[in-house]
């Protein structure tokens, strides 16, 4: 069954707006894509699929007979949550080896970052936040040091109700986390993040803990509320 993501790709495929280079992330190819297709056709470039794109892109280039395409659902989840559902499982390396895909998000930054962070034994929730962020929404601003998690609770706007895909951060001994809300129980939030328990996964992150709830400025508008799910292994105590 065809995603909403496939989908995009195939109709900015049709209109010539998709390409791939090596290196370059469906995520970050389908921003690409959206803000010239946006360009060319006199809309609000954001990078994003917003309603006044999905239409356009609905219709067949003009070479060829024009219908409309079927839109499959629009996903619950947020563009930045989607890619952040890619590397469920990737995990750090223990000793002097880095994975390096978590060390390829340090090197785009460029900068100190790039200099600073060559061992994916340094802390990694806050790089792997700016990867997802950075990369399904080109113009939204990410915190001067993305590495330190509790710098993400100034990011985009406030919420007072946490929805999918929201960035939550959390206080802990000796320094902070951060990841994106999937639900909660009645104890725990159930985050999905990078270096928990050393990998990309969904863990149960005390409510207590919580710092913020943040959204992006330029993104997709929250959708919904609260998800209650149940409770599905311990509480998570590690997190560096």
């Amino acid at each position: 069954m065809q995603t909403f993501d496939d989908w995009l790709i195939a109709r900015l495929k049709a209109r010539g707006f998709y390409s791939a280079s090596a290196g370059t992330s469906p995520a970050r190819a389908i921003s690409i894509g959206l803000s010239a297709f946006q360009q060319k056709n006199h809309l609000k470039v954001t990078g994003t699929a917003t309603a006044e794109t999905i239409i356009q892109l609905r219709q067949d280039p003009p070479s060829s007979s024009t219908t409309f395409q079927p839109v499959p659902e629009t996903p619950v989840e947020p563009a930045w949550m989607r890619e952040a559902r890619r590397f469920m499982g990737l995990k750090e390396i223990a000793g002097a080896k880095s994975n390096n895909t978590i060390i390829s998000w340090a090197q785009k930054l460029g900068g100190w970052i790039k200099n600073f962070y060559t061992n994916d034994d340094i802390p990694w929730c806050g790089l792997f936040v700016n990867h997802c962020i950075t990369e399904t929404l080109p113009n939204e601003h990410t915190p001067a040091n993305p590495l330190g998690a509790l710098n993400w609770s100034s990011f985009g706007k406030q919420l007072k109700t946490p929805v999918v895909g929201a960035i939550l951060t959390f206080r802990r001994t000796g320094g902070g986390h951060v990841g994106f809300y999937v639900g909660e129980d009645a104890t725990a939030y159930h985050v999905l993040g990078g270096n928990q328990s050393n990998s990309v996964s969904i863990a149960r992150i005390e409510k207590g803990r919580l710092e913020d709830a943040r959204w992006p400025t330029t993104g997709e508008a929250p959708v919904g509320g609260r998800v209650y799910l149940t409770v599905n292994g311990e509480l998570s105590k590690n997190e560096a």
